[in-house]
Formats: C-alpha cells, structure tokens, sequence
C-alpha cells in the first residue's frame, strides 16, 4: 500500500529530479542559439591569440599576460559588449577550425582567401599588409618571377595566407611548410630556407628583434591583403554585421590605427620602417 506520504515524498523526489534535468539545458541556452545571443547572455566572448605574433600578439612567458594591437581591439569590443574576454592559444593555421569548431566566437587577423571563404564569414578589413620575404643575407630577389624558381627555397608556416600565396605564386619553388611562423624564421637563419614569405608588419618585426636573421624584401609587382576578423559561419548574421558596424565606427574615430601605432612602437617599429609605397 502506497501512503500519501509516499506518495508526496516520491512526488517531490520527481519535481527534485525534473529541475536538476531542467537546470543544464537552461544553462546551454537554446537550441540553435546565434553566437550573438550566446555572447549577450553568458557575457563572455571568446577569441584566442598567436603566440610569436607581435605587433598583432604577444605573450609575456613570465606573466602568462597577453598583448598585441588584436589584444587592444579585443578588449574594447568586450568592453562594448559588457562582457569577459576568454583567450585561448592558437596558431594562424589552426584559428579556421577553431571557428568552425565553435572553440571561438572571433579571431582577428585572418587574411581573407578564396579557400578560408568556404569554411568561414569575414569582417571588414581592419587594414591592409603586403606580402614579403624576409630573405637571407646575399639573397634579395626584386620580383615574383625570380622567387619562382626551383633552385630557391622558401619557407612557410603551413595553413596560412603566405603557405596560400607561395603557392599560387610561386609553385616552381621548393615549398617547406612549418608548424609555426617561428620555425619558419629558423629556417632562413639557419640556411635551410633562402627566404620565408610573411606579410610586411611580421617580417619588419621580425627583423628588428634580431638583426642577423636576414632583411625584408618587397618583391614586384607588389601584392597586398588585408587583414579581417574571420567568424564561424551560421545563419544569423548578427554578430558579424555588430563587428562589421564597431569596426568601421572605430576605424573613422582613428581607435583601430591608433592601436596599430601604439604596439608597433614596443616592438620597435614605425610608419617610417615601411618601404616607399606602403602603408597601413
């Protein structure tokens, strides 16, 4: 015989069980919900940054704190959206599938390319960048045609915008892809690559932390990309048409170039190290 009492306990027991199921669908949010919406209800927005990517980013190893132009362009999109930046640890190769992985909400810096464009949304561009080398010492190829040679050597970190680039431009040379830009720079100071192919403000940076590493070459016809905020694709468009907006808003207020300037000058550079012809 079932008592009332039982009965209440089990009924209550039911209703425990029901809310405690209930409570993390709630805190899923719904199904479907537009990055957007997500950003706007849990107040986090969720970005990642390149280690060995200054001016862009910057990781102090002995703080763990991060820095960097996106940093700066980061913090004030969450300050302007009233939430908490997450940051993650990426590379240039990895950011893509980090956004269709819903790992990230953004990643800034990503140059727009026909194959990226099949997988992922992009911004308005930020600013834009040339594409060069940075050579080493006794090797200073003025052109295109001259790099696309099969006795030359060029180095690339593998997925990114330079690893699509040398390729479509340059497919009679030898092709050495790395993991990291990084590694990529150790390859040309160490005479296993005659060049690496960086956009401009990656290979001036890299010149001024160390001299020996090798110059910067602008190779002709010059040929610039720009660089973009990239977003996981969905059918809401909102986040990106927001980001769209606040980038062009902060552009004509000056904040974006601002930030550029600001963290080229800890890395030791200036407008006044841009070849004739190039700027921001």
């Amino acid at each position: 015989m079932v008592s009332r009492r039982m009965m209440g306990t089990a009924a209550g027991l039911a209703l425990a069980m029901g809310a405690s199921l209930a409570t993390p669908a709630l805190a899923q949010g719904p199904a479907n919900e537009s990055t957007f919406d997500r950003i706007r209800r849990t107040k986090k927005l969720r970005s990642a940054a390149v280690v060995g990517g200054a001016p862009y980013y910057h990781k102090d190893l002995a703080t763990g704190q991060w820095r960097g132009f996106y940093i700066d362009l980061l913090k004030m999109l969450a300050e302007e959206l009233e939430a908490e930046l997450e940051l993650t640890e990426t590379t240039w190769g990895n950011s893509v599938l980090d956004l269709q992985s819903n790992k990230i909400d953004i990643f800034f810096g990503l140059n727009p390319t026909p194959k990226r464009a099949l997988v992922v949304d992009f911004s308005v561009p930020c600013f834009s960048n040339a594409f060069s080398f940075l050579a080493k010492r006794g090797f200073s190829p003025k052109t295109w045609d001259e790099l696309n040679d099969p006795a030359v050597k060029i180095a690339v970190d593998s997925g990114s915008s330079q690893d699509q680039v040398v390729t479509r431009l340059c497919p009679k040379a030898q092709i050495s892809r790395f993991k990291t830009a990084d590694e990529a720079t150790m390859a040309v100071q160490s005479g296993r690559a005659d060049a690496q192919c960086l956009v401009l403000l990656l290979a001036l940076t890299a010149t001024k932390k160390n001299a020996n590493v090798g110059h910067v070459v602008v190779p002709t016809p010059l040929f610039a990309t720009t660089s973009n905020a990239g977003f996981r694709r969905e059918a809401d468009k909102t986040w990106r048409d927001f980001v769209n907006t606040w980038i062009d808003f902060n552009k004509g207020l000056g904040a974006v170039r601002g930030a550029i300037l600001k963290n080229m000058e800890l890395v030791g550079l200036s407008e006044a190290d841009f070849p004739p012809g190039v700027t921001l």
